[in-house]
């Protein structure tokens, strides 16, 4: 594990470079603007037809755990996410922890991003084995990532206008067969059910407890916090933002494609086989082939970047645990201002998880099974670290109760109740990988006495005395890090 570092050694810093559109670039191509695609004929037959409904309440559900997010970004603007905030608000042992389950998120996200790539390229060029494919899209992607955050980032908004355009053809093409040709179901139906199954609210909320899952990436942003120009108040509005915007997608497109279905949820509910190519099928129905292939390509290509921006994510991740003494200090290391040697640990696990799966039928299925678990774990440390930091601590003055406690229980209470809804693979794999860092802080414990940064570290928020909360000369408790602007003419 990493040694204690010498108190005079500056912590390694990244480069500041991004602007608000970069940070909701990044967010956009994680998350995917037509995410639902996939899960739309299983949260169909789940909730009973109300499928656009159920992602009006995954929003609402979600908006908590964004909140908490830009709660904590302007206390601890740094990489390292919800890692760094949960030391901030609950102590060393549950931030290594809420970090070492993001970091199963982070690693594994991508890995399904990257098959998904694969399995599309295969369908088009079956001469070429997906896992080919699926390697080809993991190092295309790590050398766009090595060469630094902004040119990832302007890849990545072309890609992401990409996708946004082929979601604005099927709004347009959907809006006009239904001027044209009417529903097939009922008007409301998306918000109140097609009838066949009866509205029920368990249902609804059932399909909720999935339907979250389609929002995992836009928790990226806040790991972008030291490499944003505009401090930290920037970030939180990126957060926000984006959520909100991905929302507005997620209901729009799901409450047409609902009313364009010409079976009932009933009947997909009856033929699970029917619920994943629900989407495609309802769009070549209606529309035409030409529209069901431009989706097609258009997720291919936005998976592989979506891992992108997953793999940038975890680059900072360890980056930032090993900054802090919790992983081999190499990884620490940054070259031009990117952590390198961070993103390639990731790319190699992200290679192997990715590369396995795909050479394997089954493969899918496992990593779709377990990638969620470590991401709902952090988050609910994270609404734990708003109550510890705000109401327990009171570092901000009086607590606002509706924002310091009330919005984070909500917020834990959405993540635990997804928790107890995930498949009993996720949940041993999720337990398994707990108990590993439970196990790596019990020894780090025992080797530093309780810190792992050795008693004489100034880590990055820490004054000239190591005291909680004292900050280096120009920078505050919680504040920005003054990390200089090394854009071309700053």
């Amino acid at each position: 594990m990493a040694s204690v570092t010498d108190s005079s050694t500056p912590p390694a810093a990244l480069r500041r470079s991004l602007g608000f559109r970069d940070l909701v670039v990044y967010g956009l191509l994680f998350i995917a603007p037509m995410a639902p695609v996939g899960v739309f004929g299983t949260l169909d037959a789940r909730s009973h037809g109300a499928v656009a409904l159920v992602y009006l309440v995954a929003t609402a559900a979600m908006a908590c755990t964004a909140y908490s997010y830009a709660q904590m970004v302007r206390v601890a603007p740094q990489a390292g996410s919800v890692f760094t905030y949960a030391r901030k608000g609950l102590g060393e042992g549950p931030g290594l922890i809420a970090g070492w389950m993001a970091m199963l998120d982070y690693l594994l996200i991508p890995a399904v991003a990257y098959l998904f790539s694969g399995i599309a390229m295969n369908a088009l060029v079956p001469e070429v084995s997906r896992w080919v494919w699926t390697a080809l899209a993991v190092g295309v992607t790590t050398l766009l990532n090595l060469r630094g955050v902004r040119a990832a980032a302007r890849v990545g908004f072309a890609v992401l206008a990409m996708e946004v355009l082929v979601l604005l053809v099927f709004l347009v093409s959907a809006v006009t067969v239904l001027v044209r040709d009417g529903a097939q179901r009922g008007w409301l139906s998306p918000l109140t059910g097609d009838g066949s199954l009866g509205f029920s609210l368990a249902a609804v909320l059932g399909a909720v407890s999935v339907a979250v899952l389609s929002y995992l990436g836009f928790d990226a942003i806040a790991s972008f916090a030291e490499e944003v120009t505009g401090g930290s108040e920037r970030v939180a509005r990126a957060v926000l933002f984006c959520l909100g915007l991905t929302g507005v997608l997620f209901l729009a497109q799901t409450y047409l494609a609902a009313l364009l279905t010409p079976v009932s949820a009933a009947e997909l509910a009856a033929d699970p086989a029917l619920q994943g190519p629900a989407f495609y099928n309802s769009v070549e129905s209606s529309v035409g082939p030409w529209l069901h292939d431009l989706v097609a390509v258009s997720k291919a290509i936005g998976a592989a970047f979506a891992a992108l921006a997953g793999q940038a994510a975890a680059g900072r991740l360890l980056f930032a645990m090993a900054r802090e003494g919790r992983l081999p200090r190499a990884l620490s290391r940054t070259s031009g201002g990117t952590p390198r040697p961070a993103l390639l640990v990731a790319a190699t696990v992200t290679l192997v998880a990715a590369v396995w799966a795909a050479r394997r039928d089954d493969g899918l299925d496992h990593l779709v099974s377990v990638v969620n678990v470590g991401a709902l774990v952090a988050f609910t440390l994270l609404h734990a670290s708003v109550i510890g930091w705000f109401v327990v601590k009171r570092r901000g003055g009086a607590p606002h109760w509706g924002k310091h406690l009330v919005a984070p229980l909500l917020g834990a209470v959405v993540t635990v109740a997804v928790i107890v809804e995930a498949s009993w693979t996720a949940q041993l794999v999720g337990a398994v990988w707990l108990a590993v860092g439970l196990a790596l802080l019990f020894v780090q414990r025992g080797r530093t006495g309780g810190d792992p940064r050795g008693a004489n570290r100034g880590g990055p928020g820490a004054g000239p005395g190591g005291g909680p909360g004292a900050g280096p000369a120009g920078q505050g408790a919680g504040g920005d890090p003054p990390v200089r602007d090394t854009r071309p003419g700053a």
